[in-house]
């Protein structure tokens, strides 16, 4: 799988992975920054996180536009250098009570810089990976390109929740706390005069040795003030992965720098071939690739319940402990073990020398017995928060990256492979069976409104949503990369930058609606939010399907 690809789509995936681990680690802390500092309710606190998700995906459009005229490479490290400020600002300790003006203002212009940064700097780095394949002599290996690209990604994302966990839980230690989830909220209650959970709060400073010698006003203060820069730690992390991240960049730089050259550029450039399109070609590739926009918005709306209602099931309805073999899958280690070794089995069967084939086997099975030793030393039975869940997507989109690329590629050997359109098509209807899962593991169940913030009295075992993260994951692997690799080959030269961040527009637009189900959470029984879900994206399948033959003969010609 990695035979045979030009050595600037490591150094480009490398940096990305970098960028992506520190802005994973701050998403994972963000909207409980938000309520533990500011005391947000949860339904201000989701708007302010769907606007932020939004900006984020919609300001590649402005970096596309910029790159289109001045150079991806530029818009890259301004890019990197506008998000470092921004993590800064995030990081910086600001006390909300003595100057919540001014923590509010701040931490406003940190999401604006990181979206800024984000928009110049994500898409154009997508798009140098896609001028690497233009070459005739890897175009061939375009999408397997980018499955490879995608699972960097995602290696940085798997170890963020755990990263942001482990500071928090090291900072309150040293401050003499232990997270509550329910202490924060508590605290702004007491603060502002309402003393419902006041004896909750009594028992909790009474457990904790920060608590000692203070009274409930002080306790309370003393703990969102040092919960909130337990998050501000978490931020600081992503001053570093993007260090580490340019670092990769700069260095590596000759590797990629030939695919730094946008059609600008390229005209001013007699060594550099040309592509030339006739405006109905254009208009043709233009029109494919907003149907194709069009349709993602709906795979983006029901994929991106992971921090939205795939979690309330998970708090309300999902049991809060887990034993048995099922543990393996909460213990990052065991999970990078686990995802290493499927790598280094496919080498096992894929090295073309004996002692290659030997290596890879040995290895395999250290990383095995590795993943069971760490099994072996957890408790019979552990607790688990509703956001140890989110680590599932990103483990699986690394694990079955190379099962995705060995079927594509024995499919393409037959000349059998589905063209990018149709792997579209085939991810939305997977996605839908996704929410069939939560269908089945909602059955019984009583709505949010009877519940009434209470958890369920008889809760489901967690592997139905490891399941339907599974099932996400698998119609993920086949969208998202697939559909990066698509803009890439078929956006005209002019207006690569510009149709790679209208890619981003449309996730941008689907990460809003994402909110909708959210919003109906409270308002009506489990099951009509997953048919919702499920219903959108079989509609979205059956209209790309529609479509298919149209796009195919416009991104052909």
């Amino acid at each position: 799988m990695f035979k045979g690809q030009p050595k600037g789509l490591y150094a480009l995936a490398l940096a990305n992975t970098g960028e992506r681990f520190g802005y994973y680690t701050m998403l994972a802390i963000f909207l409980l920054y938000l309520q533990a500092k500011f005391g947000f309710s949860a339904s201000a606190a989701g708007q302010f996180y769907a606007i932020f998700l939004a900006c984020v995906y919609f300001m590649p459009v402005v970096g596309g536009i910029l790159a289109d005229k001045i150079g991806y490479g530029k818009c890259v490290v301004t890019g990197v250098s506008i998000m470092f400020l921004g993590y800064v600002c995030m990081a910086i300790p600001v006390n909300a009570f003595a100057a919540r003006g001014l923590a509010i203002a701040i931490m406003a212009l940190a999401l604006l810089l990181i979206a800024l940064g984000t928009g110049l700097f994500k898409g154009n780095l997508q798009v140098m990976v896609g001028n690497l394949y233009d070459d005739p002599k890897y175009s061939a290996k375009r999408d397997s390109a980018f499955s490879l690209f995608y699972m960097a990604i995602n290696v940085g994302a798997m170890f963020a929740p755990t990263a942001a966990k482990a500071l928090t839980n090291w900072k309150l230690a040293a401050s003499g706390l232990v997270y509550k989830s329910d202490a924060a909220a508590f605290a702004h209650q007491i603060l502002a005069g309402d003393m419902t959970n006041l004896s909750t709060m009594q028992e909790y400073a009474n457990g904790m040795a920060g608590g000692a010698g203070k009274s409930i006003a002080e306790f309370s203060q003393y703990y969102i003030e040092n919960l909130s820069v337990a998050y501000n730690l978490g931020f600081a992390v992503a001053c570093v992965s993007l260090i580490v991240s340019i670092a990769i960049y700069l260095g590596c730089r000759s590797w990629f720098k030939h695919a730094d050259v946008n059609a600008k550029q390229a005209a001013q450039n007699s060594a550099t071939p040309q592509v030339e399109l006739t405006a109905k070609q254009t208009k043709d590739r233009i029109v494919a690739l907003i149907l194709v926009f069009a349709v993602v918005i709906f795979f983006w709306m029901a994929f991106h319940q992971n921090g939205t209602s795939l979690t309330y099931f998970a708090r309300d309805y999902t049991q809060d402990t887990v034993s048995g073999p099922l543990k393996l899958g909460f213990n990052i280690w065991a999970l990078a073990l686990i995802a290493i070794s499927v790598y280094t089995l496919f080498s096992t069967f894929q090295s073309e020398t004996t002692k290659g084939k030997t290596i890879s086997g040995i290895i395999t099975l250290a990383l095995w017995g590795g993943a069971y030793a760490l099994f072996a030393g957890m408790d019979s039975v552990i607790s688990i928060l509703p956001s140890d869940f989110q680590q599932f997507n990103a483990f699986f989109v690394v694990a079955l990256t190379p099962v995705s690329m060995a079927l594509f590629g024995a499919l393409a050997a037959k000349g059998k492979e589905p063209s990018a359109p149709k792997k579209i098509g085939l991810g939305m209807l997977v996605a839908g069976l996704g929410y069939l899962v939560m269908l089945l593991a909602s059955s019984g169940q009583p709505a949010p409104s009877v519940l009434n913030g209470a958890v369920s009295p008889d809760p489901v075992v967690p592997s139905y949503l490891i399941s339907t993260y599974l099932v996400l994951t698998f119609a993920e692997l086949l969208l998202s990369p697939m559909g990066i690799s698509f803009v890439s080959k078929v956006a005209p030269p002019k207006y690569k930058g510009l149709m790679m961040g209208c890619w981003f527009a449309a996730t941008a637009i689907g990460n809003y609606l994402s909110s909708i189900p959210s919003m109906l959470w409270d308002n009506v029984p489990l099951w009509i939010n997953w048919t919702i879900l499920m219903a959108l994206c079989f509609i979205a399948a059956a209209i790309m399907f529609a479509m298919l033959k149209k796009i195919e003969a416009a991104t052909n010609e």
